[in-house]
């Protein structure tokens, strides 16, 4: 990121530089917040063998996730050597492993969609991409819609019978991702070069309607309410860009909601582009196509959303079995136990709550408590 901000500076665009390492700035400060709060909410028992001066001093320096990262490989060494009986290890593993899991969906929509906007609206200004440019921005986007799927995987480790998402039903959860996300990050590149800092007016606009959003939601996620702004906050953020679910019960008319609202929104950004162009514009007349393409393109992600709750989400099994699972578009009945309920001291409540919002729960929903506490 600091060769690229540099590159930046020296072609010129010290613009581009700093909201470069803005971008970079903001997004790691933000999770390495969320990072310090977690471990600090944590039990003792389950937290590093640091000092807490040691903790705090590696968040300041922004290797908090560093940190946990390398953190989650000694416990993961340990599981591979533990016998099958001493399970102890594997639900710390997994304890860690939701965390990390959450804290990459963070920094991937804090830090690289906006950076890969950026990116986007640099060659499109410049009329020119290097090849390193063509590559990092396809690998970023592969990057988001994985870590959306890493996300999704990681809520379902919660269900104690769980069906596990089969190689077809994860590669069309990652395309549809991947066919929504991509239409947005253009829309949002096109209108900049009509308007550049008309983007920062719609981001703010936009997220501040997603932040009350969440709020009316009523989200539960961190241990107290001002942690809980910030998490609010960063969920707005993912929204700007992405689907994210944050309340319980039946998602599918927030999301036609949600789904609507972009679609129209991106919608104007990109007709918006066409019709503010300079006519003498013409090296750019190749994105015509382009943006004629980016709403088949959207339409095609909703039809594979549609296809994978319709005949490839794990709920088609458990139907087929005579069980429920998963409520997340299509509601369901009930009967689903969450892993963490049978070892209550290792209840990650962050993630359970998360859980919950996609899960259907047989026992009534449970009352706010510490994490790391027992579920009761």
């Amino acid at each position: 990121d600091g060769w690229v901000a540099a590159q930046y500076a020296r072609r010129g665009h010290p613009g581009w530089a700093a909201l470069s390492l803005a971008l970079l700035a903001a997004a790691s400060a933000a999770a390495q917040a969320c990072s310090w709060l977690w471990l600090r909410s944590d039990p003792p028992a389950l937290r590093p063998a640091v000092p807490a001066a040691l903790l705090a001093a590696l968040h300041l320096l922004q290797l908090g996730f560093f940190f946990r990262c390398l953190y989650a490989l000694k416990v993961g060494w340990r599981v591979c050597w533990a016998k099958a009986e001493e399970e102890d290890e594997q639900r710390h593993m997994a304890f860690i492993s939701h965390d990390i899991s959450m804290l990459r969906l963070f920094e991937t929509f804090l830090e690289n969609t906006p950076q890969l906007t950026l990116l986007l609206y640099v060659i499109l200004r410049t009329n020119k991409a290097e090849l390193s440019q063509g590559l990092g921005m396809g690998t970023a986007f592969l990057c988001v819609s994985w870590a959306l799927l890493d996300y999704h995987q990681s809520l379902r480790s919660f269900l104690q019978d769980k069906y596990e998402l089969s190689l077809g039903s994860s590669i069309i959860y990652f395309l549809w991702n991947l066919f929504l996300i991509c239409p947005r990050i253009l829309a949002l590149a096109l209108f900049a070069l009509l308007w550049p800092y008309g983007v920062a007016v719609h981001f703010s606009l936009v997220w501040l309607a997603m932040f009350l959003w969440v709020s009316l939601q009523g989200t539960d996620f961190m241990e107290s309410p001002g942690p809980e702004q910030l998490y609010r906050a960063m969920v707005a953020v993912i929204l700007y860009f992405s689907w994210f679910n944050v309340a319980r019960g039946r998602t599918l008319h927030r999301s036609i909601i949600y789904h609507g609202f972009i679609l129209v929104d991106s919608t104007l950004l990109g007709l918006a582009w066409l019709w503010g162009r300079a006519p003498e514009e013409e090296e750019l007349s190749y994105l015509i196509p382009v943006v004629s393409a980016a709403l088949p393109c959207y339409l095609l992600g909703l039809g594979l959303r549609v296809t994978y709750y319709k005949w490839l989400h794990p709920n088609v099994q458990v139907r087929q079995e005579g069980r429920y699972d998963e409520v997340d578009a299509n509601g369901g009945g009930d009967g689903v136990e969450f892993r963490s309920f049978l070892e209550p001291d290792l209840v990650n409540r962050r993630m359970q709550w998360l859980a919950q919002t996609h899960f259907s729960l047989s026992q009534p929903a449970q009352q706010h408590f510490l994490n790391g506490a027992a579920a009761v």
